[in-house]
């Protein structure tokens, strides 16, 4: 298919098959500190799916308010678990973070994915009282876009505390993956990859900054860009970061969640 090696990843980054283990380990070794010293609440549903899961990870004391991370994978591979250490430099900062799975494709078609996050962020709402920012990668990246969109069902209540949301390197228009291999189990036809692209819907009132590393695949600075100009949102290039390395939690990207 024509736009595979633009949506390729691993082959492009340095060892970039080594990354996931490194990012389960890390998030496992964080989850274990955490929940020792009772900051973490693991495994909590927030709906009856098998992967409708979410951890909560506090800080200190009380929480300021309450940050959502949504994974990415092409909404078809990975999990919460390989993202927990995420959340470090912004409990150190007085947040707390909410980290769900969701179904992933072929069980469930992006549209339902994107109702799944929905009651997630309802479910995480319920947890931790205060305002909500939204955060996600890639697929994730494209997840917390869509909730700030006017056909996402969610309650007005958790809706009205949803003050910012930071895209990390999301797919805005899921069009080009109409003519990937992967849509053979993403099962996108040519309505749904338009309903489900925010960069083609209307631009939310919440203050939005993308972010995307300056060392990414040209189709994601691509993406990054289509999605920022579509929105008139905050556009941010982290110099020297790619696909992989560019969700780390620095300084630089935990005040652009928190500002």
């Amino acid at each position: 298919m024509k736009n595979d090696t633009a949506y390729n990843n691993v082959d492009f980054i340095p060892d970039g098959a080594s990354y996931p283990d490194r990012w389960e380990e890390e998030a496992r070794a964080y989850r274990e500190r955490e929940a020792a010293v009772g900051r973490a609440r693991l495994n909590h549903a927030y709906g009856p799916g098998e992967r409708q899961r979410m951890d909560v990870f506090h800080p200190a004391g009380p929480p300021e308010g309450l940050v959502v991370f949504v994974h990415g994978g092409y909404w078809l591979r990975f999990h919460r678990h390989f993202w927990s250490h995420f959340s470090q430099g912004l409990t150190a900062r007085g947040w707390a973070v909410a980290m769900p799975s969701y179904t992933l494709a072929p069980d469930a078609r992006i549209s339902e994915i994107t109702r799944e996050i929905a009651r997630a962020v309802e479910g995480a709402a319920a947890l931790v009282p205060g305002p909500i920012r939204l955060v996600g990668h890639s697929a994730g990246g494209h997840l917390v876009s869509r909730m700030l969109c006017d056909d996402v069902e969610m309650h007005q209540t958790v809706r009205a505390r949803i003050r910012k949301a930071v895209p990390i390197s999301p797919v805005g228009d899921l069009r080009p993956l109409l003519d990937t291999s992967m849509n053979a189990t993403l099962a996108l036809d040519a309505a749904e990859a338009r309903s489900e692209s925010p960069a083609l819907l209307p631009a939310p009132d919440v203050p939005v900054t993308v972010w995307v590393g300056g060392d990414e695949r040209p189709v994601f600075l691509d993406q990054a860009r289509w999605l920022a100009e579509a929105w008139n949102a905050e556009h941010r290039i982290a110099p020297g970061r790619h696909h992989f390395d560019v969700s780390e939690p620095d300084s630089p990207l935990v005040d652009a969640i928190l500002s």
